[in-house]
């Protein structure tokens, strides 16, 4: 069976849960990126004004939440390649700021920015060790990706896996060295993802998306 890519997801939005995926062996791990306020914070949830952030019904006061800066999550990873930065909301100084960062910090340092908002994947162009991946999360999405690949092509591709067949994933690779997909959290999803020939697997269990030998 070819070996896919394991990405673990949300893992890096902290430091104990991006030091538990390095650990397993995870070859990426994704974090969530916003811009708030000057900073880069590294964050599922989403702010509600400025005193709150919220995700599916969870309300989190935001004085009474850590929140991790995308700076440390850089200094606690190290020479490290393995992380995805996924560039989440549209924040115009959002992709910027972390190209910014990334050259200061991690010159030569080989990481994957994704997102789903592409226009912003422009600021990393000039940085030669940053791996850019499109993601695409509905039908309109992916009919834009579509279209965008056959004049682009791209590291890599990342599509909701509701929206693939066996047959478009031989089609994306067409122009991207690379499809991932998600979410891939239960043995069923597992199984799909292997049908469709996908080359790596975007889920929060590292050991079902890698079993042991």
């Amino acid at each position: 069976m070819t070996r896919r890519i394991v990405v673990a997801h949300r893992a890096g939005n902290e430091l104990g849960t991006l030091r538990s995926a390095l650990d397993a062996g995870a070859d990426l791990v994704e974090a969530d990126v916003h811009a708030y306020r000057g900073r880069l914070e590294v964050r599922h949830h989403k702010s509600l004004g400025p005193w709150w952030l919220w995700e599916r019904g969870e309300l989190l006061r935001r004085r009474d939440t850590p929140l991790l800066e995308a700076r440390e999550l850089l200094a606690a990873l190290g020479r490290d390649h393995r992380l995805m930065l996924d560039l989440k909301g549209i924040h115009p100084r959002l992709a910027g700021r972390l190209a910014a960062l990334l050259r200061h910090v991690m010159p030569d340092v080989v990481v994957t920015v994704c997102t789903q908002h592409w226009w912003m994947l422009d600021a990393f162009r000039d940085l030669e060790h940053v791996r850019l991946v499109l993601s695409a999360g509905s039908r309109r999405g992916l009919r834009r990706l579509r279209a965008r690949l056959r004049t682009r092509p791209t590291y890599g591709v990342c599509v909701h896996r509701r929206l693939l067949t066996p047959e478009l994933v031989m089609e994306l690779r067409q122009s991207a060295t690379v499809v991932l997909t998600w979410p891939v959290d239960t043995e069923y999803a597992v199984r799909d993802a292997h049908r469709l020939g996908v080359d790596g697997l975007i889920g929060k269990n590292l050991q079902l998306l890698r079993p042991p030998a």
